[in-house]
């Protein structure tokens, strides 16, 4: 035997839907709004719809989802997927009726657009053979919608306030770790400072001694041009002492007081090469 294939599971759908006023003055006319409750199948779907007065239910077999495709040119699945996009949620570009279909009935409308084209879809709904249980199967699935809708809005809440929390600890983290990073920069850089000015301070010294080494190793420029002048000196006088013992008179001479040239030549060199060093 061939398996057969697993059963779909139905979707179901409650939407509140603004429609248009048929007879504002008929105590049962459409006017304002009903509530939708659809059952969606692959290949079928049913509604019950209420306006709180009355309730009214349709049953779409098979065979009329597939004649309503064919109409329209489109498969059973987009057919039905364009169905409940607009009775699942209220379309703000639709336009919804539910108008009197005679003998009690009422029909669903609603429009949408396609290539630029405004279209219209209807359903005919009967009156329910039961409506307080119709009525009462729509607000029970409105309540019971109502509460995971809360119980989902206190999880997303607290999940939102733990998110929040934990935020809040990041931000306090970070502003501590930036806390800690100036002062543990501020601490290195005055380290730093410190070293720095010791090890200049070293430089200096170091500096200062090789200084002193230096003008030690030389001997003091004064104490040589000192040293230099008195040389210079002790030569002239012995130069003015040989001129003087050549000016005397010879004792076998004429007695003449003037030297001979050569005398006095020589006198001369001796105090030209003594005014030499001097100046050296």
């Amino acid at each position: 035997m061939a398996a057969t294939a697993p059963a779909v599971a139905p979707r179901h759908s409650c939407a509140k839907l603004s429609v248009a006023v048929e007879d504002p003055k008929a105590p049962s006319g459409g006017g304002g709004a009903v509530f939708v409750r659809a059952t969606w199948l692959p290949t079928r779907f049913s509604l019950a719809v209420t306006d709180g007065a009355g309730a009214w239910v349709a049953e779409a077999s098979d065979a009329e989802v597939r004649l309503r495709a064919e109409q329209w040119d489109q498969p059973v699945s987009e057919y039905l997927a364009l169905a409940e996009r607009y009775l699942a949620f209220q379309q703000p570009d639709s336009t919804y009726s539910f108008h009197d279909a005679g003998k009690g009935n009422r029909r669903l409308s609603w429009t949408f657009e396609k290539q630029g084209t405004k279209l219209e879809w209807r359903w005919k709904l009967q009156p329910s053979p039961n409506a307080q249980q119709t009525i009462s199967e729509i607000l029970d699935f409105l309540m019971d919608a109502n509460i995971r809708l809360s119980e989902e809005v206190v999880r997303k809440t607290q999940s939102f306030d733990k998110l929040k929390q934990e935020a809040e600890k990041c931000l306090q983290q970070s502003e501590r770790f930036n806390t800690e990073k100036a002062e543990f920069e501020q601490a290195t850089f005055s380290k730093f400072v410190t070293v720095l000015n010791s090890k200049k301070a070293k430089l200096r010294q170091l500096r200062d001694k090789v200084a002193e080494l230096e003008s030690a190793d030389k001997p003091p420029k004064e104490e040589e041009e000192d040293n230099s002048t008195d040389h210079t000196e002790l030569f002239e006088e012995g130069s003015d002492k040989d001129a003087s013992v050549n000016d005397e008179p010879s004792e076998t001479g004429s007695g003449d007081l003037r030297s001979s040239p050569e005398k006095s030549a020589a006198t001369s060199r001796g105090r030209g090469n003594g005014r030499k060093r001097a100046k050296k």
